[in-house]
């Protein structure tokens, strides 16, 4: 099976596709947690993680999952484990606090692997979407390198791990990501536009945790109770540009992937 996490829509590109390469059922990380996180895994079934990289290492949503997931093996250790991260550029230590956190249940992945795909966190004045050109070739080298990934993963190759890391994979992951976790990953700036908003409640509907209040008709309201996760996919997916990150998204682009 294939636990994966997406906001924009690039990890959930990713991880449909390796689901159709490798015959498995790909489950979305926040619908799982609504139930108990318990698995029966089948013989020699793979359990793959698929997931955006947030500050240098995994989505919290995807660290807590992972500490309380519970996996029913005769010998857990025999499944082939893997994961797949997405990125805008480089990905640090993500896998090594990866491998932290699946300790927890028993398990380390055999292979980490990593894409770079359009960049979709907008949250800090310097950092914003690509141009369509950089998008459309990102796009272009993932498709191909998802496929090379996924026969590894059929062929269960163990080491592959073709990541980008960075040039301080330590300092980014470790403290820059500590205070990304820490003050970044919150839902207090965001503020909506009146004047552009049409309460048509697409940013309701698509934030993966539920943490935007709202719907047709309504002004969407967030809800300031730990939940939010900072993909950004109420701000991508508005069709109007009417919300808005403090003053951090200012005139700056949208992305998201159908």
């Amino acid at each position: 099976m294939i636990f994966y996490f997406s906001g924009t829509g690039n990890s959930k590109w990713a991880a449909l596709r390796l689901a159709r390469a490798t015959g498995e059922t790909a489950r979305f990380i926040p619908a799982a947690m609504k139930d108990q996180c318990a698995y029966t895994l089948k013989t020699a079934e793979r359990i793959g993680f698929v997931f955006p990289v947030h500050g240098w290492r995994p989505p919290l949503i995807v660290r807590r999952f992972v500490r309380g997931l519970k996996l029913d093996a005769a010998d857990l250790r025999s499944h082939y484990c893997y994961a797949l991260c997405t990125a805008g550029d480089d990905i640090g230590l993500t896998m090594d606090c990866l491998n932290e956190d699946l300790a927890c249940v028993g398990l380390q992945t055999d292979a980490a692997f990593s894409l770079k795909m359009p960049n979709s966190y907008v949250g800090l004045p310097f950092m914003d979407t690509d141009g369509k050109a950089a998008e459309a070739e990102k796009l272009r080298q993932a498709a191909l390198q998802v496929q090379d990934y996924a026969e590894r993963i059929v062929r269960r190759e163990k080491g592959a791990s073709p990541v980008h890391l960075s040039h301080w994979p330590r300092t980014n992951s470790r403290f820059l990501g500590a205070v990304f976790a820490k003050w970044l990953v919150t839902d207090k700036p965001f503020r909506v536009d009146e004047a552009r908003c049409v309460k048509c409640g697409i940013c309701a509907n698509v934030c993966p945790v539920g943490n935007v209040e709202g719907g047709y008709r309504l002004r969407p309201r967030w809800k300031h109770d730990g939940s939010c996760v900072s993909c950004f996919a109420c701000y991508h997916h508005c069709p109007h540009h009417a919300i808005e990150y403090g003053w951090a998204t200012r005139r700056k682009g949208q992305y998201f992937l159908r």
